[in-house]
Protein backbone atom coordinates (compact mmCIF):
# COMPACT_ATOMS: atom_id res chain seq x y z
CA UNK A 1 0.00 0.00 0.00
CA UNK A 2 1.18 3.69 -0.89
CA UNK A 3 0.67 6.81 0.30
CA UNK A 4 -2.32 8.43 -1.19
CA UNK A 5 -5.15 11.06 -0.48
CA UNK A 6 -7.66 9.09 1.69
CA UNK A 7 -4.83 7.00 3.15
CA UNK A 8 -4.49 7.19 7.13
CA UNK A 9 -0.59 7.50 7.74
CA UNK A 10 0.95 6.53 11.15
CA UNK A 11 5.10 7.99 11.43
CA UNK A 12 7.55 8.97 13.49
CA UNK A 13 10.03 11.79 13.05
CA UNK A 14 12.82 13.97 14.48
CA UNK A 15 12.19 17.75 14.62
CA UNK A 16 15.92 19.37 14.31
CA UNK A 17 15.82 23.74 14.89
CA UNK A 18 18.18 25.97 12.96
CA UNK A 19 21.37 24.71 14.79
CA UNK A 20 20.79 21.06 14.20
CA UNK A 21 19.95 20.44 17.82
CA UNK A 22 16.94 17.00 18.53
CA UNK A 23 13.84 19.81 19.06
CA UNK A 24 11.46 16.92 19.33
CA UNK A 25 11.61 13.24 18.60
CA UNK A 26 8.88 10.70 18.68
CA UNK A 27 9.29 6.64 18.37
CA UNK A 28 5.51 6.43 19.59
CA UNK A 29 4.02 6.93 15.75
CA UNK A 30 1.66 9.97 15.25
CA UNK A 31 -1.25 9.49 12.60
CA UNK A 32 -3.01 11.88 10.08
CA UNK A 33 -5.62 11.44 6.94
CA UNK A 34 -3.53 12.18 3.84
CA UNK A 35 -4.90 14.79 1.71
CA UNK A 36 -7.27 16.41 4.83
CA UNK A 37 -4.73 19.26 5.04
CA UNK A 38 -4.84 18.84 8.84
CA UNK A 39 -2.20 18.10 11.33
CA UNK A 40 0.41 17.76 8.37
CA UNK A 41 2.87 20.85 7.25
CA UNK A 42 2.13 21.05 3.79
CA UNK A 43 5.50 20.28 2.55
CA UNK A 44 6.03 17.38 4.48
CA UNK A 45 2.47 15.82 3.20
CA UNK A 46 4.01 16.46 -0.73
CA UNK A 47 7.07 14.55 0.16
CA UNK A 48 5.34 11.32 1.63
CA UNK A 49 3.06 11.44 -1.28
CA UNK A 50 3.52 7.68 -2.88
CA UNK A 51 5.90 6.03 -0.04
CA UNK A 52 5.64 2.70 1.41
CA UNK A 53 5.69 1.63 4.54
CA UNK A 54 9.33 2.18 6.19
CA UNK A 55 9.62 4.87 3.46
CA UNK A 56 11.64 8.09 4.76
CA UNK A 57 12.01 11.78 3.56
CA UNK A 58 13.99 14.53 5.18
CA UNK A 59 12.60 18.29 4.87
CA UNK A 60 13.69 21.08 5.11
CA UNK A 61 11.41 23.96 5.86
CA UNK A 62 12.13 27.53 6.09
CA UNK A 63 10.00 29.46 8.41
CA UNK A 64 7.59 30.42 5.81
CA UNK A 65 6.69 26.90 5.35
CA UNK A 66 7.13 25.73 8.95
CA UNK A 67 6.68 27.77 12.21
CA UNK A 68 6.38 31.37 10.47
CA UNK A 69 8.76 34.30 10.97
CA UNK A 70 9.10 35.51 14.62
CA UNK A 71 6.51 38.39 15.54
CA UNK A 72 7.85 41.29 17.63
CA UNK A 73 4.55 41.80 18.18
CA UNK A 74 3.80 38.29 20.14
CA UNK A 75 6.79 39.92 22.59
CA UNK A 76 6.10 41.73 25.76
CA UNK A 77 8.48 43.09 28.35
CA UNK A 78 7.08 44.37 32.02
CA UNK A 79 8.30 45.07 35.07
CA UNK A 80 8.81 41.56 37.12
CA UNK A 81 7.07 43.38 40.20
CA UNK A 82 3.49 43.26 37.80
CA UNK A 83 3.84 39.50 37.82
CA UNK A 84 2.84 36.86 40.21
CA UNK A 85 5.23 34.95 42.17
CA UNK A 86 4.77 31.52 40.28
CA UNK A 87 5.79 32.98 36.73
CA UNK A 88 9.04 34.78 37.68
CA UNK A 89 11.66 32.33 36.00
CA UNK A 90 12.42 31.79 32.83
CA UNK A 91 10.60 28.96 30.87
CA UNK A 92 7.49 29.58 32.82
CA UNK A 93 4.56 28.87 30.93
CA UNK A 94 1.10 31.70 30.90
CA UNK A 95 -2.20 31.51 29.57
CA UNK A 96 -3.77 34.42 28.71
CA UNK A 97 -7.22 35.36 26.46
CA UNK A 98 -6.72 37.72 23.55
CA UNK A 99 -9.53 40.38 22.65
CA UNK A 100 -11.05 37.70 20.15
CA UNK A 101 -11.02 35.44 23.49
CA UNK A 102 -8.43 32.73 22.28
CA UNK A 103 -6.14 31.37 25.01
CA UNK A 104 -2.80 32.86 23.87
CA UNK A 105 0.36 30.75 25.68
CA UNK A 106 3.17 33.41 26.73
CA UNK A 107 6.66 31.61 27.49
CA UNK A 108 9.20 33.73 30.03
CA UNK A 109 12.11 34.16 28.16
CA UNK A 110 14.17 36.77 30.01
CA UNK A 111 14.69 38.21 32.83
CA UNK A 112 16.94 40.96 33.61
CA UNK A 113 17.09 44.56 35.47
CA UNK A 114 13.46 43.97 37.02
CA UNK A 115 11.81 43.37 33.82
CA UNK A 116 10.29 40.11 32.55
CA UNK A 117 9.76 39.23 29.08
CA UNK A 118 7.40 36.76 27.81
CA UNK A 119 7.32 35.98 24.20
CA UNK A 120 3.98 33.78 22.16
CA UNK A 121 5.54 32.93 19.39
CA UNK A 122 6.36 29.18 18.22
CA UNK A 123 9.90 28.43 19.96
CA UNK A 124 11.37 27.69 16.11
CA UNK A 125 9.41 30.52 15.09
CA UNK A 126 12.09 32.34 12.91
CA UNK A 127 14.27 29.20 12.01
CA UNK A 128 14.88 27.14 9.24
CA UNK A 129 13.92 23.61 10.84
CA UNK A 130 14.61 19.71 9.47
CA UNK A 131 12.10 17.18 9.83
CA UNK A 132 13.21 13.17 9.52
CA UNK A 133 9.69 11.20 8.62
CA UNK A 134 9.64 7.30 8.75
CA UNK A 135 6.25 5.79 7.18
CA UNK A 136 5.54 3.47 10.03
CA UNK A 137 1.83 2.10 8.45
CA UNK A 138 -1.02 2.90 6.05
CA UNK A 139 -4.26 1.80 6.20
CA UNK A 140 -7.66 2.76 4.26
CA UNK A 141 -9.62 5.63 5.94
CA UNK A 142 -13.26 4.84 7.15
CA UNK A 143 -16.10 6.14 5.09
CA UNK A 144 -16.80 8.23 8.49
CA UNK A 145 -13.26 9.77 8.45
CA UNK A 146 -13.19 10.44 4.77
CA UNK A 147 -16.40 12.71 5.07
CA UNK A 148 -15.20 14.48 8.07
CA UNK A 149 -11.79 15.03 6.66
CA UNK A 150 -10.36 13.27 10.47
CA UNK A 151 -9.31 10.57 11.68
CA UNK A 152 -12.10 9.09 13.82
CA UNK A 153 -10.19 5.98 14.95
CA UNK A 154 -6.83 4.34 15.84
CA UNK A 155 -4.86 3.40 13.07
CA UNK A 156 -4.78 -0.57 13.19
Amino acid sequence: MVITKGKVVSLTYTLRDGRGEIFEHTDVPISYLHGSGEGLFEKIENALEGLEVGGSVDIELTPAEGFGEHDPALTFTDDIANVPPEYQHVGAEVEAENEQGETVRFVVTAIADGKLTVDANHPLAGQTVRFAVTVQAIRDATPEEQRLGQLTSPLH
